[in-house]
């Protein structure tokens, strides 16, 4: 039982940053993230005697974060669609806004842009979105990539060519839009 916390606190101290930025970069807020952190780790504490190291700990890691990520997505999706139909909260703000940018990365006065961009991400495939966030903000390659979301490598080059043709799209449309209102 020491052993396996020493390796615990070992894996949280090296890895607690990645899965928030993980989580944040997701999710886009804060709150969110850290929660999923708390979750990932709760998970990775009760099950680190099944790990079999077929996969490094970073890529197991990531596997765990994303599936947190799109759980919390799927419940507030099913939240928002349940408000839809007429039951109401005495918190509307909570069903209707599933995401807000609260990412402390980004600048005040970059966040306009930056609420446009995850916006388009966020309309993108899970798979899609999944792949281009561990490609283009993460920087993972793309064999890391293929062993996190357990698909080929060459399933991973064509999601991320599709997420970014359509995000060149989708933002072409909303940056041109939007350049003309600022005018």
């Amino acid at each position: 039982m020491q052993q396996s916390n020493a390796a615990f606190e070992s894996m949280y101290q090296e890895y607690k940053t990645l899965v928030f930025n993980m989580a944040l970069h997701y999710l886009q807020n804060r709150e969110d993230a850290e929660e999923v952190t708390q979750d990932v780790f709760v998970k990775v504490y009760h099950s680190l005697h099944t790990f079999n190291h077929q996969s490094s700990p970073k890529t197991w890691l990531y596997r765990i974060t994303i599936n947190q990520c799109l759980d919390v997505v799927k419940k507030k999706n099913s939240r928002k669609r349940f408000y839809i139909f007429g039951s109401k909260s005495q918190d509307e703000k909570e069903y209707l806004n599933a995401t807000t940018l609260e990412h402390p990365g980004i600048l005040m006065e970059h966040r306009e842009d930056a609420q446009i961009l995850f916006d388009a991400i966020n309309t993108l495939t899970e798979n899609q979105k999944t792949a281009f966030l561990l490609s283009k903000v993460e920087g993972l390659p793309n064999p890391e990539i293929a062993a996190v979301m357990e698909v080929s490598i060459s399933s991973v080059e064509s999601l991320v060519f599709r997420a970014k043709a359509s995000l060149q799209e989708k933002l072409g449309e909303k940056f041109e839009t939007y350049r003309k209102k600022k005018k």
